[in-house]
């Protein structure tokens, strides 16, 4: 059965075939202000209590908000007496702006210039609703009713105003401006700024507030462009957005109507707010970052935000949240990893200040965070991840023939335990398979002695704890000590595959050899570690010789076991 869809309308869209805003890139932040007291609060199971409030208000300050909506004091005694508390105790700094709501009615006006005497300089931002459905379903009034509320309440404001030693900036919001007939928002709007009369120099707020999502941004955009266009005092009025998030396009909602000719932004920090959320300023912010924009807002320590406000409001932000949730940073995918892997090594290389590095569009240090986490190891990941971490954390920088190798191991292990592994458990992992590999062969020490002729090298060693000496020649150490195996086995060795580097620097660096070595037709790597290139590179053929005789011992006792069953 079908969804109901012929229950609902479909948007109305705006004549403007000349738009202009599509051809704008966004060079400049806009003017914040965070509403996170007040709409955000409105939004909390439980509501911030002044302790919470006055560290959440500590915390936009240090942030860089320059106008901060305090509450809604006329609605609520907790939002008053915080407003006196932050204006009585000195805690407003002289270049941040608090704002404060009001609806459109003459107790509610009086209440809200109370709770800001004495401030230094408030934004009064007086609302009404003005859509179709709210002019007829709430208020039962026409246009032009609706019109006399905004009017009357503009008034009692500037006459406040005059009678205040406070520097009043005047806001207003025609409320479901999304669901308000274009031309009668103009109309409202109009009216309201003839009342104010607003100057260049000392402009009003007009703020189209998208308060319950009803169309795409676009033509939002379209709308605002088309304002701009046409309405009259737009030298004397800073253009502001406060979308919400109903439709998931609050951010683009506001991002578009920026590009339309907006100036400023209202929004909250992780998008916090009514139903689905106000939109997320963070993530504004952050996006004109990646765009080389300064975003005027300091996120360098994005963790410690996100703790403040999961404390404050008592809300988790997701792990996948732009930007800042716990794991956007991180890839499980194993063509991410290694894609991620060789963006980071061709960074390094390149010595650039540029930041560009696959999948990750951002650089997590410039938000405090680390390159811990970036790439993390389950059963969706592949050798380069694998390879990273033991390369970050260990220095280990894996061939890609071992990198194959030792993921097929690790691929065995997270399908059948499942879960993650971390760069420890990894490191364990590749012991155990490599390094610990020491039987049945142990190198104890070597002579090695070359001349015009060749290498000739004779190594000490101890099986089953006998001691022996494998004496061997060759065009260096290496074909050498094989030289020597394979005269002691009996059966061919041969080096494929030869890797080496050093895992530190410094006088006292350790250095870690790969050797890829057929052993009796088994290919099989070896690892040696060891602070002399020489020695390490030595262990590793050891170390490849024991792992090839384990696997050729297995693979018989398999045979044994498939012939007596």
């Amino acid at each position: 059965m079908p969804m109901p869809y012929w229950r609902y309308r479909p948007y109305d869209t705006v004549e403007l075939p000349d738009r202009t805003w599509p051809d704008v890139v966004l060079t400049a932040a806009p003017i914040w202000c965070s509403t996170d007291l007040r709409d955000g609060n409105q939004a909390l199971v439980n509501p911030m209590d002044t302790a919470r409030k006055r560290k959440f208000f500590d915390l936009l300050v240090r942030i860089g908000f320059k106008e901060i909506e305090i509450g809604f004091p006329s609605a609520s005694r907790t939002d008053f007496d915080f407003a006196r508390t932050l204006i009585e105790e000195g805690l407003i700094p002289d270049d941040v702006t608090i704002a404060v709501l009001t609806q459109a009615r003459p107790e509610l006006i009086t209440q809200t210039y109370a709770a800001v005497e004495g401030a230094r300089r408030a934004i009064i931002h007086l609302y009404n609703s003005t859509s179709e459905t709210q002019r007829r379903v709430v208020f039962r009034l026409d246009r032009a009713g609706i019109t006399e509320l905004a009017v009357r309440g503009t008034a009692l404001c500037r006459r406040l105003a005059g009678e205040t030693d406070t520097e009043i900036v005047f806001q207003y919001s025609p409320e479901s401006f999304h669901h308000t007939e274009l031309d009668f928002a103009l109309e409202i709007c109009e009216a309201v700024a003839s009342e104010w009369n607003p100057t260049p120099a000392e402009k009003m707020i007009v703020n189209l507030p998208t308060t319950v999502e009803h169309f795409p941004p676009n033509v939002y955009a379209d709308r605002m462009e088309w304002f701009i266009r046409n309405f009259s005092r737009r030298d004397s009025a800073i253009l502001s957005v406060h979308p919400h998030n109903d439709r998931g396009t609050a951010v683009a909602t506001a991002e578009l109507g920026l590009m339309a000719g907006a100036e400023r932004v209202e929004g909250t920090l992780f998008g916090n707010g009514e139903r689905t959320g106000n939109v997320d300023l963070v993530t504004i912010a952050l996006n004109l970052l990646t765009q080389g924009v300064d975003p005027q807002l300091d996120l360098s320590h994005i963790d410690e935000v996100k703790r403040t406000v999961e404390e404050c409001n008592e809300l988790p932000v997701h792990p996948r949240h732009p930007w800042a949730g716990e794991l956007v940073y991180t890839a499980f995918s194993g063509s991410h990893q290694d894609a991620i892997k060789k963006g980071m090594y061709a960074l390094q290389r390149s010595d650039s200040d540029v930041w560009d590095v696959p999948y990750l569009p951002i650089d997590p240090k410039d938000l405090g965070r680390d390159y811990e986490a970036i790439i993390r190891v389950n059963s969706q990941s592949g050798k380069g991840g694998v390879a990273y971490l033991l390369q970050s954390h260990y220095g280990l920088d894996l061939p890609r023939g071992l990198q194959v190798d030792f993921a097929q191991k690790v691929q065995a292990i997270t399908d059948a335990e499942g879960g993650e592994l971390t760069a420890a458990d990894l490191y364990e992992v590749f012991r155990a398979n490599y390094l610990a590999v020491t039987e049945p062969y142990e190198l104890v020490s070597y002579r090695h002695e070359a001349d015009e002729s060749g290498d000739r090298l004779v190594a000490q060693a101890r099986s089953g704890g006998e001691a022996l000496e494998i004496q061997g020649s060759g065009n260096g150490p290496i074909a050498a000590l094989v030289h020597g195996f394979s005269g002691a086995l009996g059966f061919p060795i041969k080096v494929l595959d030869y890797h080496e580097h050093a895992m530190s620097t410094g006088e006292d660096a350790t250095a870690a050899a790969y050797v890829e070595a057929d052993v009796d037709g088994e290919p099989v790597w070896g690892v040696g570690i060891h602070a002399s290139i020489v020695t390490a590179s030595l262990r590793a053929v050891v170390n490849a010789v024991n792992r090839g005789l384990v696997a050729r011992a297995a693979q018989a006792s398999a045979l044994e076991s498939f012939g007596s069953a």
